[in-house]
């Protein structure tokens, strides 16, 4: 079963590059210090101002990941609140240390104005603050729901591991069985089908951790219906109808067993004239499944303890693996016991 996996981290850094890019291109948020004074002397200094805001823009890039991943999860997250406070004032002291020694170093007249600094810094420190923190937020949301997810998929793995140890030996006890009975019989078939019964095993044990090919899986399921043909012989007629194209389409494995398993469980003893009909058929990427068998309504509360665990089990398979991709109709009329089953295979 395929996991949900995070954006890649080449475009995780391209869209905050991009972020940052559509950001630097609000020249009113960034702008550096201006003054009311002589056009004269903004002119001259207009290259210097433009480079300090070059700094600013790297500066407050830095303050944004600094706030995100160090001031929020190690002191507002922890009820630091003070420090937390004393922290950004810290921020804004290294702030005024920069443009006081930028302006006083390195610009043709000393610029530096207190109540500018204020006016053009305090509302970009919040602005930084308030976006810092959404996508803090947002973040922590994100690997919580990922989490989760990784989470609930370990839980779906280890139920579905579960109902499939539940087929495997429901399986085996039926086809042992049958090869019970053919070695009272003294049957010539006993080792073609002890073959055959290892073929199943090699299938059942080494090819179902994951999905498999649907050839591969009709295969496995013809394989058991002749098993259970050379059981039988003449004493139950069974008639098939499977076509199954090779488009490359996979399928859960031992998902289709089941219905067959039950109509040969079911549909056989105390039963006169027994007939199985199974059809199997691809249309447009759905499979479509149709298992009929003849049964007597008695019969159905005479079922040993493990009957049932079969359907119940693919049903709830179904409901995990085939969410709204599939429809079961189980209905039973007129002495016959009808199952038909469609899967979105796409």
């Amino acid at each position: 079963m395929s996991q949900k996996k995070g954006l890649p981290v080449w475009l995780v850094i391209l869209l905050h590059v991009l972020a940052w890019s559509a950001l630097f291109a609000l020249p009113t948020l960034l702008a550096p210090e201006k003054s009311a004074e002589d056009p004269v002397v903004m002119e001259r200094n207009r290259e210097a101002m433009k480079n300090l805001g070059r700094m600013m823009f790297v500066f407050w890039i830095g303050f944004f990941y600094l706030h995100a991943f160090v001031l929020i999860p190690r002191l507002a997250y922890k009820r630091r609140i003070g420090l937390y406070l004393l922290a950004l004032v810290g921020v804004m002291a290294v702030l005024l240390g920069i443009h006081k020694i930028y302006f006083g170093f390195f610009t043709p007249d000393d610029l530096f104005n207190p109540r500018n600094f204020l006016l053009f810094n305090t509302v970009p420190l919040f602005f930084f603050m308030l976006a810092s923190g959404a996508f803090r937020l947002a973040l922590d949301r994100y690997r919580a729901e990922k989490l989760e997810r990784e989470r609930q998929n370990e839980n779906l793995k280890t139920e579905l591991s579960l109902l499939r140890s539940q087929v495997s030996p429901h399986f085996m006890f039926n086809v042992l069985n049958n090869m019970v009975s053919l070695a009272r019989k003294k049957s010539d078939l006993l080792e073609p089908s002890l073959i055959k019964l290892s073929q199943l095993l090699r299938y059942m044990l080494y090819e179902t951790d994951e999905k498999v090919s649907l050839s591969r899986e009709v295969e496995y399921l013809q394989s058991y219906i002749d098993l259970q043909s050379q059981r039988f012989g003449q004493q139950v007629k069974i008639l098939t109808d499977i076509i199954v194209p090779d488009q490359g389409l996979e399928i859960e494995p031992m998902l289709l067993i089941p219905f067959v398993e039950n109509a040969f469980k079911h549909g056989v003893a105390m039963i006169e004239d027994p007939e199985i009909r199974i059809r199997l058929g691809v249309e447009r990427d759905q499979l479509c499944l149709e298992v009929h068998n003849r049964y007597v309504a008695g019969n159905q509360e005479e079922k040993d303890k493990s009957s049932g665990i079969g359907l119940v089990n693919v049903r709830r398979r179904l409901q995990l693996l085939y969410p709204g991709k599939h429809q079961l109709d189980i209905r039973d009329k007129d002495g016959w016991f009808n199952v038909s089953l469609k899967i979105d295979l796409s």
